[in-house]
């Protein structure tokens, strides 16, 4: 691998199918494009994560998620809350739209998101032009890495390319809850 990327670098790796890893609110992710199948697969199995399970997409503004979410199938308060909650380390589980892929959504009929608030997700999904997959940078069942030396050598060795920066200041991986409802399925 070469040295770390800026955020125009690491877009322009990510449209040609590339698998990066990037710092997030707590932990480092692996990201690709969303909508490119291939690139999707190889992230999962470096995973080693089933696409059953279903992915994040991560935002750098509300606006790169239009046609995606269906906004409109939530209730105006619980719409609301989202957005209320962004940008920040809040994921929501939210209806989607039929743009989202089954490789993203997995057997679920929502899809998880986040708009960020650290500064180089927001610098890499504007130069991307939009959401990114995002994911613990480990494989399934191993602990995330909060710094680049705590990666697993086989999954770091396999990326095309990490971008340049470190993580927050959260202790743990982002809250997830559920849109609809208003219930907690991960405690941060």
């Amino acid at each position: 691998m070469t040295a770390p990327l800026t955020p125009p670098e690491a877009a322009v790796l990510l449209h040609r199918g590339g698998v990066i890893a990037y710092p997030t609110e707590a932990v480092w992710g692996l990201g690709c494009d969303p909508f490119d199948e291939a690139a999707v697969m190889r992230l999962l199995d470096l995973k080693q994560r089933a696409v059953e399970k279903g992915l994040i997409l991560i935002a750098g503004m509300p606006a790169q998620l239009d046609g995606l979410v269906d906004w409109d199938a939530l209730s105006p308060a619980n719409r609301d809350a989202v957005f209320a909650s962004w940008p920040g380390p809040n994921t929501w589980i939210v209806p989607v739209t039929g743009r989202v892929p089954r490789w993203i959504t997995g057997t679920h009929d929502g899809v998880a998101v986040r708009v960020s608030a650290h500064p180089r997700v927001v610098a890499l999904c504007a130069a991307f032009g939009g959401p990114l997959v995002s994911t613990s940078a480990n494989p399934a069942g191993a602990p995330p890495p909060k710094t680049r030396d705590g990666f697993a050598p086989m999954l770091f060795a396999r990326l095309d390319g990490i971008l340049d920066g470190e993580v927050g200041t959260l202790a743990n991986p982002t809250a997830i809850r559920d849109a609809r409802s208003g219930a907690v399925l991960r405690a941060q």
